[in-house]
């Protein structure tokens, strides 16, 4: 495997993050994924691109972008107004799993909120995604917490 560099996501990567995207079977199941760049999703790229509390990174090994996440910075009230991140959109490619790279791509990440001084990070994970949640928890994180979640 060559080397893995982990930086901020650009326009340019759009198209293998939403690659990535579609390249789960648990997403598929879900629908209304597909690898193309529309207006819609160049828009909400621009919108992330543009708030200073969200950041998409993306994991790049011998020029192609193998790995990616959303990180959100939040400001609070609770806990005597601490910041806190959130990460979303975890994906490796497939083939790639089990290698180090999603470890590195959430270590970078964890890295960058402690500096924004967040002093929590957390995500929420498929209960389909039982690889996920081992990872997860070697990784530290503690499901601590009841998900839920409610289409509009």
């Amino acid at each position: 495997m060559g080397s893995l560099a982990i930086r901020p996501a650009t326009a340019a990567d759009l198209p293998a993050m939403l690659r990535l995207l579609v390249d789960d079977d648990v997403a598929q199941a879900r629908g209304g994924y597909s690898a193309e760049v529309t207006p819609k999703v160049a828009a909400a790229f621009d919108d992330i691109e543009r708030d200073p509390n969200n950041e998409l990174w993306v994991g790049e090994r011998d020029g192609e972008v193998v790995a990616m996440l959303q990180l959100t910075l939040i400001p609070g009230l609770s806990r005597g107004g601490m910041r806190r991140a959130l990460v979303e959109a975890v994906r490796v490619r497939s083939d790639l799993r089990s290698r180090g790279i999603g470890e590195a791509l959430m270590t970078q990440v964890e890295g960058r909120a402690k500096a924004a001084g967040c002093g929590l990070i957390q995500l929420t994970t498929d209960k389909k995604r039982l690889a996920a949640h081992r990872f997860y928890g070697r990784l530290g994180y503690v499901a601590s917490h009841l998900g839920m979640k409610k289409n509009l």
